[in-house]
C-alpha cells in the first residue's frame, strides 16, 4: 500500500499483510504493535458500529480534549491511539457475500488476528479451518478469554480476568479488600504473547511453508504471571503472601512515605542495606544483631520498615533521593502516570510518544504508548494512516486492492455488507 522504503529506513515486518478482526484493547494492541514493528494493517470493523473502542469517552477534536461526542470527527482516545497506522474497512460477516469478500482479502494475507468470544469466528464461517482452506499458509491467532474451545461463548473483560487470576490478591495488604490493577495487565499481557506467537510461527513457516493456529488466553497469560511467585511456598514458610506497599520477604523492600510523596527503596542486600541505614543517620539499628543480616531483617521487617518510614516521613521526596542516591542505594519517586510518560528517557528512546489527530492540532502532552523496542538495523513506527470514520479506507483496500469496481462497491454498501 506504500512505496518500499530503503534499507536503512527498513520496519522488521515490512512486506507482512495481517488481516484484524479484532475490537476493544487486547486484540487491537497486538495488532498495534505488528504495526508499528513495519506490517500492514487491515482493520475489519462491523459497518453498523465500528470498533467498540470508537465509543469510548474521552475524545479529541476540534474542541481539544472533552468527555461527550460533540462533532462527526471527535475521535476517542483510545481508538486514536489503537487505530494507528492501519487501514480501516467494513465487512458484515453475517450479510450476503461477506465471506467471499474475507477469501479474496485472506489470499494475499499473512496474518489474521481476531479476538471473538471461543467458537464466535467458526460460527460466524470465518474460523482457521476456512482460512486454511482458502490459503494454507496463513498465520491465524486467535486471542480470547480462557482459550479455543473452552467456555465458548463467554466474555472476558480485563476485571474479570484479573479476579479469576488471583492477581487480585497478589497486591494489597492482608485484611484489606482486593485490589484492582490500574493497568489493564490481562489486557495488555496477552496480546504481547500473542505477538510472540505470532512472530514464532512467521519463523516456522519459513522452513515448513505452511501456517498454523495460535491460541492465547487472556487468564491463562496472567496467571503464568501470577504463578512466577510461588504462593503455596509462602503459605507453608509462614511469610505474608500480601503485604501491602512492601514486600517482607525482601525487606527493605517497597514504598515508603515522605512529606510531600513517597518514594521506591530496594535495599535488599547487605551493601545496599547499610548504605540505607547510613543515609538514615541509624546507629542503633546498624548495632543490633536482629538487623545485621538479610535473613534477620526479613525476620523482623514490620519493625525496620516502621523505622524507615519514621525516616523518610520528615523529608520530601526530593530530600530522600538525594540522601539514599548518596549513599548508591536504589531508589525512586513515585509519579503520577502522566508525568511517567514525560521522562525524558522514554521520550528519547520513542517508548512514548505524542498523540495526534489527523486533521487537528491537539496538546503535545497528550502522550500515547510508542514500540519498546529498539534495533541496530532497522526502525519502528506507525504508517501515516488511520481510519478516523468507519470504512474510511473501504475504496483503496477493495476497489485499488482488491480490484472491486465502483458498482460492485455500490451494491455491497447498499447490501449492509460494507
Amino acid at each position: 500500500m506504500t512505496d518500499a522504503p530503503s534499507d536503512l529506513q527498513q520496519r522488521p515486518l515490512e512486506g507482512l499483510r495481517i488481516i484484524d478482526l479484532t475490537r476493544a484493547l487486547a486484540g487491537p494492541y497486538a495488532t498495534l504493535l505488528l504495526a508499528g514493528l513495519g506490517a500492514e494493517v487491515i482493520k475489519v470493523e462491523d459497518p453498523r458500529h465500528g470498533d467498540l473502542a470508537r465509543e469510548n469517552s474521552p475524545y479529541v477534536g476540534r474542541d481539544g480534549v472533552v468527555v461527550r461526542k460533540a462533532h462527526d470527527d471527535d475521535v476517542s482516545i483510545s481508538h486514536l491511539t489503537r487505530a494507528r497506522g492501519k487501514y480501516g474497512v467494513t465487512l458484515n460477516f453475517k450479510k450476503p457475500g461477506a465471506k467471499e469478500i474475507f477469501a479474496d482479502l485472506l489470499r494475499d494475507a499473512d496474518i489474521v488476528v481476531e479476538n471473538f468470544s471461543s467458537g464466535t469466528v467458526d460460527r460466524l464461517g470465518i474460523g482457521y479451518e476456512t482460512a486454511r482452506a482458502i490459503n494454507p499458509r496463513i498465520i491465524y491467532c486467535s486471542l480470547s478469554g480462557f482459550g479455543q474451545g473452552v467456555d465458548e461463548g463467554a466474555k472476558a473483560m480485563d476485571v474479570i480476568v484479573q479476579a479469576l487470576s488471583g492477581a487480585m490478591y497478589a497486591s494489597g495488604a492482608p485484611g484489606e479488600p482486593p485490589v484492582r490493577m490500574g493497568i489493564p495487565m490481562a489486557d495488555m499481557l496477552a496480546p504481547v504473547f500473542a505477538v510472540i506467537g505470532i512472530l514464532a510461527a512467521v519463523e516456522q513457516r519459513h522452513r515448513t511453508g505452511v501456517g498454523q493456529r495460535i491460541d492465547v488466553s487472556m487468564l491463562g497469560a496472567l496467571t503464568s504471571f501470577v504463578a512466577i511467585e510461588n504462593w503455596r511456598a509462602m503459605r507453608l514458610a509462614g511469610l505474608p503472601r500480601r503485604t501491602g506497599l512492601t514486600v517482607n520477604r525482601l525487606s527493605p523492600f517497597g514504598v515508603f512515605k515522605c512529606k510531600d510523596g513517597h518514594i521506591a527503596i530496594v535495599a535488599t542486600h547487605d551493601p545496599l542495606a547499610e548504605g540505607l541505614l547510613q543515609a538514615m543517620n541509624a546507629q542503633d539499628i546498624q548495632e543490633d544483631e536482629r538487623f545485621s543480616s538479610r535473613d534477620g531483617r526479613v525476620a523482623n521487617a514490620i519493625e525496620l520498615e516502621e523505622r524507615i518510614n519514621q525516616w523518610s516521613g520528615t523529608l520530601t521526596v526530593a530530600e530522600a533521593v538525594a540522601a539514599l542516591e548518596e549513599e548508591g542505594v536504589p531508589v525512586a519517586p513515585v509519579r503520577y502516570p502522566e508525568d511517567a510518560l514525560r521522562d525524558p528517557r522514554v521520550v528519547a528512546r520513542g517508548e512514548t510518544v505524542s498523540a495526534s489527530h489527523p486533521l487537528y492540532d491537539i496538546d503535545e502532552d497528550l502522550r500515547t504508548a510508542g514500540i519498546p523496542i529498539l534495533f541496530s538495523g532497522a526502525q519502528t513506527g506507525f504508517d501515516d494512516v488511520m481510519p478516523v470514520h468507519v470504512g474510511e479506507h473501504n475504496d483503496r483496500i477493495y476497489g485499488d486492492m482488491l480490484g472491486y469496481s465502483a458498482e460492485k462497491l455500490a451494491e455491497l454498501k447498499a447490501a449492509g455488507t460494507i
